[in-house]
Order: structure tokens, then sequence, then C-alpha cells
């Protein structure tokens, strides 16, 4: 099955990783990929974003995602990165910076979304698009045409 919209595929790593969020948020906000990386499709290399929360459990569960797609036993998916999404308000504590920084190391590149009050509070996800988030799109557009990563649409 390929992505509904946008060519790409946006994988939580873990329950509340904000992947909902990111859909409504992001241009062309990929598709939900339901916690399962996709299945291979026609020897096409399959676009996929892991999506993580900022605590220490979603990075963990993004450097399990990540050590996953190393091993090689996901031939078909090229990894574009990982968003991290905040967590909390404010600077994240050393211990998970340091963990952010070496969960990083194991994957393409890695985005930060910030906290966004009005979108916890329920305002719509559109009337507040932080500019990283703004920036994370067109990232991956880029990404999308520059590399040449497609995939076959249904």
């Amino acid at each position: 099955m390929a992505p509904l919209s946008g060519g790409y595929w946006l994988l939580g790593c873990h329950g509340g990783a904000g992947v909902t969020t990111l859909t409504g948020a992001l241009p062309e906000g990929g598709t939900d990929a339901h916690r399962m990386w996709p299945a291979p499709v026609h020897h096409v290399r399959t676009p996929v974003v892991l999506v993580a929360r900022g605590h220490h459990d979603g990075l963990r569960a993004a450097q399990m995602a990540a050590r996953q797609w190393a091993s090689g036993e996901l031939p078909w998916v090229a990894l574009l990165g990982l968003v991290v999404v905040a967590d909390a308000p404010g600077k994240p504590p050393r211990v998970l910076r340091d963990l952010q920084h070496l969960v990083s190391g194991g994957v393409p590149r890695t985005w930060s979304v910030p906290w966004v009050d009005p979108w916890r509070c329920g305002e719509p996800i559109g009337s507040h698009i932080p500019r990283q988030v703004a920036a994370i799109g067109r990232d991956l557009q880029h990404l999308l045409s520059v590399q040449g990563v497609r995939n076959v649409r249904s």
C-alpha cells in the first residue's frame, strides 16, 4: 500500500509520538504508517520519516526503529530522518539532549518540533504552525525531489 498523500510515510515509533498532529501540520503531511514499517512495493524504495516524542521512552523507541532500519532488514525503506516532538515546554534536560544526540547519529537527519501550547489546548493545528515545522516540510519536499525517492501510487 502506498501513502495516500505527500509521497512519504510518517512512522510513529510509539503511541502518542505526534504523527496525527504532524500529518495536519506538515504541508502535504505524509501518511500515517500506524506504527508499522510499510510493506515493499514493486522494488521501489519507500520514503519513511520516523516520529518520536522527546522523552526517554520515545527516544529509546526511535533508537530501536533506527537500529531495525540500519540492520538491513528493510532494504525497500528510504529513511529520510527522525522528527522529535517536544514532550514539554522549554529546553529538555541534559540527559534527554544527550540521548537525542546519540539517537540522531543512527538516522540520516533529525528535526525537532517545539512544544505548541495551542495544540495541547485543542486549537486547530493549521492555525499554529511553528517555523520549525514549516522548515521540516520544505526539507522533506526537497529530499523527495532531489533523491528521486518515489512511491508507487495505488
